[in-house]
């Protein structure tokens, strides 16, 4: 159940009583944002992210009715550096088991690709962005503000390029540990590569899923501070078009907003 919406500058933020209950208003309204779309245009491209925090909300659009996804193209916004091509951890793989395989898209582009060295694959993927700008973001923050891989000390507002190599500060790693996707911090690659945070907010509407408490200052912050790249998220209140949906964890500290 929805339980409090307001705006901060232009970022619409919904607070939802559960994380399942958020899942669902945010795949409600991104089903629909995508229907929208394919009334007006042929084909649409879609960036997704991957982490657990993602798991209602993409279980609810890849089991949507009525949506046309052989008019979707799939991106993801950002993959470890190191990690086995199979490797669970990595995030082409968990979208793979979360959408990518479960549903008829026109076409899905994986940032890892077998034999590529980096510099190869960021200028494909450069190529893709540039050649079809990006119509949505499904995207979250992270526990330090991050979106993407754009952690406070790599993120940058004006970055000139579309996709880089970045390296994971400790908060950023830790947090991977804490959503059980690896056992201890020495797992965790320390490099990773993402779009940056202008090819992110290029995209006409950005739709962002922040549940858990470990989330909440991450969301205050967000809210609550100064636009500025020690918290990254906050770009997301001077996008025309953005909207973030919390839980009553993650949004704990905004209630009163």
């Amino acid at each position: 159940m929805l339980i409090h919406s307001f705006f901060v500058d232009k970022l619409k933020v919904d607070v939802y009583d559960t994380r399942q209950s958020m899942g669902e208003g945010a795949g409600r309204y991104a089903v629909e944002a995508v229907k929208d779309l394919l009334s007006k245009k042929e084909e649409i491209y879609i960036v997704f992210a991957a982490a657990p925090s993602q798991n209602e909300f993409l279980q609810y659009v890849s089991e949507a009715p009525g949506i046309d996804w052989g008019r979707i193209h799939a991106l993801h916004m950002d993959e470890y550096i190191g990690l086995p091509e199979d490797a669970p951890q990595g995030f082409g793989n968990f979208l793979r088991r979360a959408i990518f395989d479960k549903v008829p898209f026109a076409s899905v582009d994986y940032i890892a690709k077998a034999g590529e060295s980096l510099e190869e694959t960021c200028a494909r993927y450069t190529e893709i962005l540039e050649k079809h700008p990006v119509d949505i973001v499904f995207m979250g923050i992270g526990e330090n503000g991050h979106i993407a891989f754009n952690d406070p000390g790599v993120a940058d507002f004006n970055d000139p390029v579309l996709i880089k190599k970045v390296a994971l500060d400790d908060k950023c790693r830790n947090q991977q540990v804490h959503d059980g996707c690896f056992r201890q911090l020495a797992e965790v690659p320390e490099y990773a590569l993402t779009l940056t945070v202008p090819a992110l907010f290029r995209a006409d509407k950005l739709i962002c899923v922040v549940p858990a408490p470990t989330k909440a200052d991450a969301v205050r912050a967000t809210v609550c501070g100064p636009v500025t790249e020690a918290c990254p998220a906050t770009i997301m209140r001077r996008h025309d078009d953005a909207r973030m949906f919390v839980d009553a964890d993650s949004g704990k500290y905004i209630l009163d907003r």
